[in-house]
């Protein structure tokens, strides 16, 4: 098959998530091999991408990878790749000179959470609601991590086909009486109030920390993870709000998405933050949100949703790919490097 095959990548395969606070690697040995123990670092840890993979994969093993798929955080084009929110800048022409390979693909990072999804059974998943997924139908993947990742899947001409974009961008506004004293409060990106300036980890402090101005109430936490624990413990009422506040917009935001993919196949969250606050997830707000789609209620009310509970999703649909990448419908021109 590999020899056949103009999609076919040369085993070993490296395979690579990177984010913008982790990167995370493994390599696929043949065609019928589970990925190797993956192998966790930090970005700012390093000045390279190539440093990385060198310190965490070539430096700790015998195994040479002959290809590389790497999924950046970042829309991909042209031969220098800068993620959005690290300063890594990835050159697959350098990487050739440097690490030792001759074919490196480079995909966005939710084009890999999308593969992950075909790649997945359902013990990795959490269902929020919803009827059951049609086989074949459209899905939507979204995860709030270090920024906002979204990605559609739709199935045509038998393969799988993931469509990279940057939804995380999307503007999105206040609706209820409530989000008309609030949104006046979240910090704005040039003027806007995008996706990502609230469905991610900074944009949950933004959105507590306007929760705080609103009332004029102190806002004592600085982090995320101090808000959502705060806010499941019901220890601060702010924090508790501003939770609830993300999680209605998460649902609206995923209940758009829905809508434009026609995701009768699901609604798939994916990422720590999705993992951690399950609890207020199935709290009601977020399907109700999700549904509120007037013409559309009962269509919306028969798409279900999943909260992807794997760690390292992301680099289980990249070993899927690895294997065998005729299996789905990754376009490749111009993110497709030879030596």
């Amino acid at each position: 098959m590999q020899g056949d095959d103009d999609t076919a990548l040369r085993f070993p395969v490296l395979i690579g998530d990177i984010g913008g606070t982790n990167a995370r690697f493994s390599i696929v040995l043949d065609a019928n091999s589970e990925a190797t123990e993956p192998q966790i670092v930090q970005t700012a840890n390093f000045n390279t991408i190539d440093d990385a993979i060198q310190a965490a994969v070539l430096d700790r093993s015998s195994i040479r990878p002959n290809s590389a798929v790497l999924a950046v955080a970042g829309p991909v084009d042209g031969d220098e790749i800068e993620l959005t929110n690290c300063p890594w800048v990835v050159k697959p022409r350098k990487m050739f000179a440097n690490l030792g390979l001759s074919d490196i693909v480079v995909l966005n990072d939710f084009e890999a959470q999308a593969l992950a999804v075909v790649a997945l059974g359902e013990e990795h998943m959490e269902k929020i609601g919803g009827g059951t997924p049609e086989a074949n139908a459209g899905r939507v993947v979204l995860g709030p991590g270090t920024g906002l990742g979204v990605a559609g899947l739709i199935h045509a001409l038998n393969h799988w086909i993931p469509v990279p974009g940057e939804g995380g961008h999307m503007d999105i506004g206040p609706r209820s009486a409530r989000d008309f004293q609030v949104f006046p409060h979240i910090e704005r990106l040039e003027g806007r109030i995008s996706g990502e300036q609230i469905l991610c980890g900074r944009g949950l402090v933004n959105l507590y920390r306007a929760v705080a101005k609103a009332d004029g109430r102190p806002a004592p936490f600085t982090t995320p993870a101090e808000i959502t624990a705060a806010a499941l413990a019901k220890t601060d009422p702010v924090a508790e709000e501003a939770l609830s506040m993300f999680v209605t917009c998460l649902g609206r935001t995923a209940g758009d998405l829905a809508l434009v993919f026609m995701s009768r196949g699901g609604v798939f969250l994916t990422g720590g933050i999705a993992q951690k606050i399950v609890p207020a997830l199935k709290a009601g707000n977020f399907r109700a949100a999700f549904e509120d789609k007037a013409p559309h209620s009962e269509l919306m009310r028969a798409m279900p949703v999943y909260v992807i509970t794997h760690p390292l999703a992301a680099l289980l649909g990249l070993a899927a790919y690895a294997r065998n990448p005729s299996l789905f419908g990754v376009q490749t021109a111009g993110r497709r490097w030879r030596a």
